[in-house]
């Protein structure tokens, strides 16, 4: 039998192409960033200082592994925390767009507005926070099962260390499907506060279950998500990369058989096996390159839908309603 710490299939070699033009490409995207970030808001740099500050003497005092703080990877992560208000602004579009293509779930939603607004305020409360944590447990099941989203999720998986700011590292597009779900719960009633404070809140808890600390938590293990819970996630072996989606409550990942806490063992090999290159530029286009499109393509079923969506859309339906030209 295979022990779930064998070391995974040795990694593709990508070698970035030596060209000038990337790295100046690299600079002018980093020197632009700057003051777009300050346009946009200086909150998520200032978070991120605070939370390096008290975090960074925690690993070192509880490290669960011997790396130096300017490990492999770490400029690519600072990176994600310089432009990351920049890349948050382009999820939030995407994520309307998403949201809007997704208008049908909207109706069903506002039926049942009436039945969810009568229930007193402490329940609507608990069951939004229910329904909203089950709903990123399949989003974030969904983004590795299904290739075409595994695309952009791999980016946040690509890093082979483990850190509290290795859980910065994401594409913009990764798990916007969440939008479409989560506008239909505020359609249908559930507080917008409550469903912005659980977002908020697992933001931070994600960054934290990312954190280089030996401590084990056993006896939260079942109750909420730790960095040992998480860290499995992120494990490079055979037997952990389909377990523990949960952000918030492991109970999702013990319902539905993802659920992975080996008491004996203890993660050291983590990342992907993909080929992804190790600049921010570079991560960002490759969900659309050539051989990744050919290895995750989209799902027939999925375009399917988007076609049968896409007639109840203005100016998309005439596009696809348009007779297509006959080959001979």
């Amino acid at each position: 039998m295979q022990s779930s710490l064998a070391p995974p299939p040795p990694r593709p070699d990508y070698r970035p192409p030596r060209l000038r033009v990337v790295r100046w490409i690299h600079i002018v995207a980093l020197l632009a960033a700057i003051p777009a970030g300050i346009y946009f808001g200086l909150e998520g740099a200032v978070g991120i200082v605070f939370l390096f500050a008290i975090l960074v003497p925690f690993e070192k005092m509880f490290r669960r592994h011997d790396q130096p703080i300017r490990r492999p990877g770490l400029r690519t992560d600072l990176t994600y925390a310089l432009v990351s208000p920049i890349l948050n602004v382009i999820g939030i579009i995407a994520g309307i767009g998403i949201a809007l293509l997704a208008f049908p779930l909207w109706l069903p939603a506002l039926l049942l507005r009436p039945l969810v607004m009568a229930q007193p305020g402490w329940l609507l409360a608990i069951e939004g926070i229910l329904l909203l944590d089950v709903l990123i447990y399949w989003t974030h099941r969904l983004t590795h099962e299904v290739g075409f989203l595994w695309r952009f999720h791999s980016i946040h998986h690509s890093s082979a260390k483990m850190d509290w700011i290795s859980g910065i590292r994401a594409h913009p597009f990764d798990g916007v499907i969440i939008a479409a779900p989560a506008v239909a719960l505020i359609a249908a009633g559930f507080q917008f506060e409550v469903i912005g404070a659980v977002a908020v809140i697992q933001t931070i808890a994600g960054l934290l279950a990312h954190a280089n600390i030996r401590w084990r938590f056993r006896p939260l293990w079942r109750i909420i998500m730790t960095p040992e819970f998480h860290h499995w996630h992120h494990a490079n072996y055979p037997d952990s990369i389909h377990t523990n989606y949960s952000v918030g409550l492991p109970l999702w990942d013990m319902i539905w058989g993802t659920y992975r806490m080996p008491r004996e063992e203890r993660p050291a090999i983590y990342g992907n096996s993909e080929p992804i290159p190790p600049s921010v530029p570079g991560q960002m286009l490759y969900p659309f390159r050539g051989d990744t499109r050919r290895r995750y393509p989209f799902p027939d079923s999925w375009a399917r839908f988007l076609r049968r969506v896409g007639r109840f859309v203005p100016f998309v339906r005439k596009r696809i309603a348009a007779p297509q030209p006959t080959a001979f």
